[in-house]
């Protein structure tokens, strides 16, 4: 595949603006494999500045790979609250108990051996290769993709398969023999911070007079977006249930989507539903006879779909007995502590002021 410049050109450009322009991140201050990868996991579809809290706390409670195998999956559930992409910490989990038990404790230092554990693709092995490493290895990122797709002028969608095939052979040219772990953060960096994705910082870009976007003045349309699917709705109510300061929490199962973290009891409504006759059902179902009070309305964001989120309180004069799944009474102060997902924590800043409004309703 032909390309308009010299790919070293590129290299030397980069790491040429890296040493001056690199982010100080706490990840860059070791080549531990063990903190790379934990990086790595972390940072997939999420930014740096919420990473950040997150893998320090990480790296308190599970110093090393050892550690993090010898927990329990609901402690490293715990920590990852709020990141959202749950699977990601299951798998986290799952690799470090492989790493220790049939590698016993060393990290692959191959693309293959790295790919064989769950959560780590293609691009991430190919980054925690070349950082923690130091071999060289192509890695396309959502950083990285929007670099080249602008650096090449590629028209076509982003995520087409022809696309696919022509990008990573264009990461692949352009990643140097030598010094490998600097070029993968240059290049990542750069995606981050100059090549965003509205707007590019092009005056501030070493490799403007390379991009072939910029001079093509196309950098604005570049990356090129497929036809979206619409994103559908779904309606749900959630219903704290309080008692003498404690509120009901359940917890998710492990497997599924938002496996192990907590939440007030839910349900979805049904079509043409209004949320009070949902919050009532949801409430006989559980054998609770309280009467819902309106609470509140969040709405939440997630990757296949928008939730739109209907807030009920009652009061119950002794705890109810809830026979299905994990659940607990969690006194009201201790709420915000919990591993409850996204829009759950949401709900809280509209349950804190209403929560211990009396009901004379009982169990």
């Amino acid at each position: 595949m032909d390309i308009p410049f010299d790919p070293q050109d590129v290299s030397r450009l980069l790491l040429d603006w890296y040493g001056r322009e690199g982010r100080d991140l706490p990840w860059r201050q070791t080549r531990d494999p063990y903190r790379i990868w934990l990086s790595e996991i972390l940072l997939q579809q999420t930014t740096v500045a919420a990473v950040v809290p997150h893998y320090l706390r990480l790296l308190e409670r599970f110093p090393d790979v050892n550690a993090l195998a010898a927990a329990e999956v609901e402690a490293v559930i715990e920590e990852w609250a709020g990141l959202g992409y749950y699977r990601r910490a299951r798998n986290l989990h799952a690799a470090a108990r492989i790493i220790v038990e049939q590698c016993n404790g060393t990290f692959p230092d191959t693309l293959e051996g790295l790919q064989a554990l769950p959560g780590v693709g293609r691009s991430t092995a190919g980054a925690i290769l070349s950082i923690a490493f130091d071999k060289p290895a192509p890695i396309l990122d959502g950083n990285v993709r929007r670099v080249l797709c602008r650096l090449f002028a590629l028209r076509q969608p982003a995520r087409c398969s022809a696309a696919e095939k022509k990008l990573w052979s264009w990461a692949g040219a352009l990643t140097p023999e030598e010094q490998a772990h600097d070029y993968a953060q240059a290049i990542m960096d750069l995606g981050a911070t100059v090549c965003i994705p509205s707007r590019p910082r092009c005056q501030e870009c070493p490799l403007s007079r390379l991009c072939q976007g910029f001079c093509l003045g196309l950098q604005e349309e570049i990356p090129v977006s497929g036809t979206k699917k619409p994103v559908p709705t779904v309606g749900q109510v959630a219903v704290a249930i309080s008692c003498s300061g404690k509120v009901l929490l359940l917890r998710r199962p492990l497997e599924g989507m938002l496996g192990g973290l907590w939440e007030f009891p839910t349900s979805e409504m049904l079509p043409e539903e209004k949320p009070e006759t949902a919050a009532s059902r949801l409430l006989t179902d559980m054998v609770v006879q309280g009467t819902p009070v309106a609470a509140g309305r969040v709405r939440h964001a997630y990757s296949h779909f928008k939730l739109d989120l209907y807030l009920f309180r009652t009061e119950v004069s002794r705890p109810a007995v809830v026979s299905e799944g994990e659940n607990e009474w969690v006194p009201v102060e201790d709420l915000a502590d919990r591993a409850l997902h996204g829009a759950h924590k949401k709900a809280l800043a509209h349950f804190d002021v209403s929560i211990n409004i009396p009901n004379t309703e009982s169990v």
